[in-house]
């Protein structure tokens, strides 16, 4: 039976003044990406607050309004659409899958700037959706092509979750290992949530794969590394991952990420002037038993960053103002000077590997500059 999307009412500070922008936040709380939800929250609100100190954005007062991005699709964006119509909010960002972003970005996308921050399969060309984080060309390929010449790796098993992301992804990637001289010897794609990988495992232990390309969220890449290394596999093959986080090494425990690999545009490793800089202020900011601001729960400050940049730069919340002004629009965190190619985040890309509970940044992938 249909049931109508939930009538939401305005939070209690809610004011249709003009004197805040309200920006929904849309991020998991529950689910597999739940693990994320605590560093994604503490990143957003960091932003906000920095953003705030130094003006605003266009005089008025940023503030959050959070959404569970966790929840079923379909609810999500019933409930970001509700609150977009009622004048609750006039900026959307956040990390949630792809198949969240797919629902929500259809109904409000033309109507209020929408960032969306997770690493995703690529091709997103939705009129007012901007992107700051990876796709599998910027990402996955040169890591693929580096792991082929530095370990030699030919064979591949692919393990994702079975929806948009990981699918696409591997269909990407079946071209990449073509390209590097190697072949995709079995994929396996599991339902959100799985806890039980003996099946996928035994697969893996049957064939002559000498690598496993990880396209699993949160926890259960978390449950998938314990299997995996209870299983003895982390002798045999080295893992690579386009979504493991800090937060995640630390769920798996440190038997369980021998040879693993992970590629993203931030770490906590690193060590430049821009990430000390976000460092030193989460830091500050929660102390020292915050959770880890990893790769997922950063992109989530660069998602403010990258909002309030494009309502500044076009000194208006219309859609297509904004858009029109894109192209000139930049900024600078913890990732560095990030600009725009078309709505994409041009930024570094690194490849690392997991040494215990941190990652060693092997080399860097792709400079900002690539596509210029």
């Amino acid at each position: 039976m249909h049931r109508p999307p939930p009538r939401l009412s305005a939070p209690d500070w809610f004011t249709a003044d003009d004197s805040a922008l309200n920006i929904a936040l849309v991020y998991p709380m529950q689910g597999p990406g739940g693990i994320f939800g605590p560093t994604c929250e503490a990143c957003a609100r960091l932003a906000v607050e920095e953003v705030n100190k130094a003006g605003g954005v266009l005089g008025r007062e940023l503030r959050l309004v959070e959404v569970d991005g966790g929840a079923p699709p379909g609810e999500v964006a019933a409930q970001v659409e509700a609150l977009v119509e009622t004048g609750v909010v006039q900026g959307v960002t956040g990390w949630h899958i792809s198949s969240v972003r797919q629902a929500v970005a259809p109904r409000i996308a033309h109507r209020v700037p929408y960032v969306y921050t997770a690493l995703y399969e690529g091709g997103e060309n939705t009129e007012g959706v901007y992107l700051t984080s990876e796709t599998p060309a910027w990402q996955l390929l040169p890591a693929m092509r580096l792991l082929a010449e530095a370990r030699r790796v030919r064979r591949w098993f692919v393990v994702g979750n079975d929806y948009v992301w990981p699918r696409r992804s591997a269909h990407a990637a079946r071209r990449y290992v073509r390209e590097c001289g190697g072949r995709v010897c079995g994929e396996a794609y599991l339902p959100l949530g799985t806890e039980e990988f003996g099946e996928v495992l035994r697969r893996i232990e049957h064939t002559d794969a000498d690598a496993v390309l990880m396209l699993l969220v949160g926890s259960d890449g978390v449950r998938f590394n314990r299997a995996f290394a209870a299983a003895g596999l982390d002798q045999r093959c080295l893992r690579l991952s386009t979504l493991m986080d800090e937060n995640m090494l630390l769920g798996s425990g440190p038997d369980a990420t021998a040879d693993l690999f992970s590629t993203a545009g931030f770490f906590t490793s690193l060590a430049d002037r821009n990430s000390m800089d976000f460092h030193g202020s989460y830091a500050d900011r929660y102390g020292a038993d915050a959770p880890v601001p990893g790769s997922l729960g950063e992109s989530c400050y660069e998602g403010v960053l990258l909002l309030a940049a494009l309502v500044e730069r076009a000194r208006t919340l219309d859609v297509g103002a904004i858009g029109a002004a894109a192209e000139n629009v930049s900024y600078e965190g913890p990732r560095g000077l990030i600009g725009l190619d078309g709505r994409h985040a041009r930024q570094r890309i690194y490849l690392a590997q997991a040494d215990g509970l941190d990652f060693t940044v092997l080399a860097q992938l792709r400079s900002p500059h690539d596509l210029l």
